[in-house]
């Protein structure tokens, strides 16, 4: 199937949200995690987003060149072209902007979706997320406000951050202490600022201790029962049953009982990355120790041209990604809903 319209991905949305389930959002940094991520969705039979981050742009670009808008660009294009093969639909969405990068990296990228709305097109991506934990919550809303209105002229989603996620993510680091745990308040101030809706559709990640990186489990403490909290507290005060379509943020490490607790808290939207990046690797690690003297040139010998082709190695780590996809899918729920 092609990448989703906006049409499509607002009904994945409201899929899931009327289904307890939820979309694994899969970190792409090449074309063969693009490969990857399509692969694992295909096999769980669900529908999926991936989504590229400031470094991941930039790497996608050119190691040396470093431009995010063009690295972004070239990833959502191979991503179209392919994903017309497989049976699943797929958003494609920009992660974890911060406001520093919004000026050389999102804000041009809805400029452009603007331009493709108006030529009667759709828009490269389906998404878009400003990451406003590292400024104060009234900056935060004021700036996503301006955004939430960029994106319904480029008929996008606009996701937002309210709270703070520990550990780091492309360079932002943030302490891990309890402002990682968003207040009912700050519901309310979001709804008050951005609406319920009336003003155009937006995500939420709502924090409840989560933390990027990797972690064993119970190493971060996580309340879920903070997302049911908040969403009560803001639907009774405007009359609308769980107003926010939540987004899971720094859930590596969790367990199966708290991404349920999640989900059933109204939770439609997963970030993984850790865990895909540890999938996508692993394979590698073994085939290069098990071919040692095959992918190296040892004591004059000519190697294994077989062992060293990047292709040998690499349908070995994307199917390694693919599988923890698989397993996402099924933690998420969102296995066998396909549209």
């Amino acid at each position: 199937m092609p990448i989703a319209t906006p049409e499509v991905y607002a009904e994945m949305i409201d899929r899931a949200k009327a289904g307890k389930f939820a979309y694994p959002a899969v970190n792409i940094t090449s074309s063969q995690t693009v490969t990857a991520a399509l692969q694992g969705f295909a096999e769980a039979e669900s529908d999926g987003i991936i989504q590229v981050s400031v470094g991941g742009s930039e790497y996608a670009s050119g190691a040396t060149i470093k431009d995010r808008v063009a690295g972004s660009l070239a990833l959502a294009a191979y991503a179209t072209e392919v994903a017309k093969n497989y049976s699943v639909n797929i958003a494609i969405h920009t992660d974890h902007c911060v406001k520093k990068n919004l000026d050389s990296w999102v804000r041009p990228l809805l400029a452009l979706e603007a331009e493709q709305v108006k030529a009667g097109k759709n828009p490269t991506f389906q998404s878009h997320m400003f990451d406003g934990s590292d400024i104060p919550l009234e900056e935060n809303l004021v700036i996503a406000e301006e955004l939430l209105e960029l994106s319904q002229a480029a008929r996008t989603l606009l996701e937002v951050e309210i709270g703070v996620v520990g550990g780091e993510e492309d360079g932002h680091v943030a302490e891990i202490n309890e402002k990682l745990y968003t207040t009912p308040e700050d519901g309310l101030k979001t709804v008050k600022a951005l609406g319920a809706g009336e003003k155009g559709r937006y995500l939420t990640a709502l924090t409840f201790g989560n933390v990027h990186g990797v972690y064993k489990p119970g190493a971060v403490k996580l309340r879920p029962a903070i997302l049911g909290e908040i969403q009560k507290a803001v639907g009774d005060e405007i009359g609308k049953e769980n107003p926010f379509d939540l987004v899971f943020h720094g859930g590596s490490g969790s367990t199966a009982e708290e991404v349920a607790e999640a989900v059933d808290n109204g939770v439609i939207k997963m970030n993984i990355d850790t865990d895909t990046q540890y999938a996508f690797t692993r394979p590698v690690v073994d085939h290069m120790f098990t071919n040692y003297d095959g992918v190296l040139k040892i004591d004059g010998e000519v190697g294994n041209k077989k062992a060293y082709d990047p292709r040998a190695w690499g349908k070995k780590a994307e199917a390694g990604m693919a599988e923890r996809i698989v397993e996402a899918c099924q933690w998420l729920r969102s296995a066998g809903h396909k549209m």
